[in-house]
């Protein structure tokens, strides 16, 4: 169990899937730089997470920009969108009558990917609702901006021990404050923290190795 003092922000997850570096350099080093794709996100993470819409659409209860957190994980966090829907077999929900399920709903731009780190972020945003709610969320939904559709994510065993042994990896090095070091690939191309990272610049031995070599 995490006090709320070592929560990491739930977020980093798919930093870290997508490159440990990255979330090194974002959550350990407080490195940070817009681009192209970064500000199109936050455009649509801005309209999913507007807390001043709360909809009901019959037995369906909309909610934006929900803060989640898991004590076990050492995470905090806040949902895009959670739809809470009406069933015989869900738990009261404070200000509603009845019982009520509930189904996270993460918003990314672009389209689904072969890499699990979108899913993996909405993966904990399931497990803390889950732990909050005392519940079991059994799938839950991505929508991509670029494609408008929803990709449905069944909260499998190995995506859940995934999210829990990343955390458990990036608490380590965070307490720690160690970054780990930089290896390039395709990727890098499109990462807002391209030039302050330097993925192919030389490490120390080697440049000095080559100077001395050149010099003699």
């Amino acid at each position: 169990m995490y006090s709320e003092d070592d929560f990491l922000m739930l977020s980093g997850i798919q930093h870290f899937c997508f490159c440990r570096r990255q979330w090194g350099l974002i959550h350990i080093a407080g490195e940070w730089k817009e681009n192209v794709l970064t500000v199109d996100g936050n455009i649509m993470h801005k309209r999913a997470h507007d807390q001043s819409i709360r909809e009901h659409r019959g037995d369906t209860i909309v909610v934006r920009g929900l803060t989640v957190h898991s004590s076990t994980m050492g995470v905090v966090g806040q949902c895009d969108v959670v739809e809470f829907h009406r069933s015989k077999h869900g738990h009261p929900l404070y200000g509603e009558d009845g019982l009520w399920t509930e189904t996270p709903v993460e918003y990314k731009r672009g389209h689904s990917k072969t890499s699990d780190a979108d899913r993996l972020q909405l993966v904990a945003q399931a497990i803390c609702l889950e732990e909050m709610c005392a519940s079991n969320i059994p799938y839950a939904y991505l929508y991509y901006g670029e494609t408008r559709s929803r990709e449905k994510v069944d909260m499998t065993d190995d995506l859940r021990s995934t999210v829990r042994k990343s955390f458990a990896e990036m608490h380590s090095l965070y307490d720690k404050h160690w970054i780990p070091k930089a290896k390039f690939g395709k990727a890098c191309k499109s990462c807002s923290l391209f030039d302050i990272c330097m993925p192919k610049t030389r490490d120390v031995k080697t440049y000095m190795d080559e100077m001395l070599k050149g010099s003699i």
